[in-house]
């Protein structure tokens, strides 16, 4: 792998609206809040930005409206160095949306309208291969048809890289890295067909695996049990707890930073960001799970989620985590 990552993002873009509440809204309630604040957002923006801030060549493929949020959102890519070419502004579709309450303690819920990210196809998953590429993220707020067709050319690149590995160039083989966040429909068919890297919450592996999932020890275990699923190497985040990782060289869980957290929108993306950065770059998982870890802790310090993305400094000066990762 060369020294500078080379990363592209398959997947989403929203306008996160976020509101400061005195608590998280129950079913029929109304809570009063804050003024609205307008960020760039969405999944796939969010993991682009996180990895370029922390050192990687990120390409962003994916969908926004031509209305004034999509103008924005390229904006904020192009602004972090991303680049945005294999990005298609859609005529007549808004950008998609996310509405995203934030409690006191920096929990949050989040409500997306996909708006032009339900348009993302064949389109996008070829440009997300035209360009020479170390790491593929794919985050699932996109259709499932794209994110299958994503991992099927994922694989045949594996296979290809495998059929020629006495070539001249040099390059390694392409890793693929599947956020499933939220997790889609027919998940046993998605991951039957295998991904190299899969990243899941709590929340998503319980989805997954059908039972809950509460907790680092439950994270160990379920990480386990999604190698199984079809994933060659599984990550469960638990969030403040830490984050487990399952492989073919054995299990590690890291615990996590004590921060003071004041929102943690964001930090799985930026999680993955950092994940994907670290591998790239030729970290072991061990490594790079830890790494991950501490600049998802970062992003939890300070309110927003791009603006919230920390850089190597930050994350070394409040976790002791060198970045890039050590080893």
């Amino acid at each position: 792998m060369p020294a500078t990552p080379r990363v592209t993002v398959l997947g989403s873009m929203n306008m996160d609206i976020s509101v400061s509440v005195p608590e998280l809204p129950r079913p029929g309630a109304t809570v009063l809040g804050s003024a609205a604040r307008f960020a760039p957002g969405g999944k796939g923006g969010n993991q682009a930005v996180a990895a370029a801030r922390l050192g990687a060549e990120v390409r962003m493929a994916g969908c926004v409206g031509a209305d004034d949020f999509g103008v924005r959102l390229l904006e904020a890519l192009d602004s972090e160095s991303v680049d945005t070419s294999a990005v298609r502004q859609v005529p007549g579709t808004a950008s998609g949306l996310a509405l995203i309450p934030v409690d006191p303690f920096g929990e949050n819920m989040v409500t997306v309208a996909a708006g032009a990210n339900e348009t993302v196809g064949d389109e996008e998953v070829r440009s997300a291969f035209e360009h020479p590429v170390d790491v593929l993220v794919i985050s699932a707020e996109i259709p499932a048809l794209a994110i299958t067709a994503a991992l099927s050319q994922a694989r045949e690149a594996h296979h290809a890289h495998e059929a020629q590995r006495a070539g001249q160039d040099g390059a390694g083989a392409l890793i693929c890295l599947l956020n499933l966040a939220p997790v889609p429909s027919r998940v046993g068919d998605l991951l039957a067909a295998g991904v190299d890297w899969l990243v899941v919450n709590e929340i998503e592996a319980a989805a997954v695996l059908g039972h809950p999932v509460s907790g680092l020890a439950d994270a160990d275990a379920a990480a386990g049990e999604l190698l199984s699923a079809g994933a060659a190497r599984a990550v469960v985040t638990a969030g403040a707890a830490g984050a487990a990782y399952a492989g073919p060289d054995g299990t590690v869980t890291v615990s996590g930073f004590p921060v003071r957290a004041v929102d943690s929108v964001g930090a799985g993306d930026t999680f993955v960001g950092a994940l994907a950065t670290a591998i790239g770059a030729g970290a072991t998982p061990e490594s790079a799970v830890r790494a991950a870890s501490a600049a998802a802790a970062v992003a939890t310090t300070r309110r927003g989620t791009q603006a919230a993305m920390p850089h190597p400094a930050e994350i070394t000066a409040l976790t002791g985590v060198p970045w890039p990762p050590t080893s």
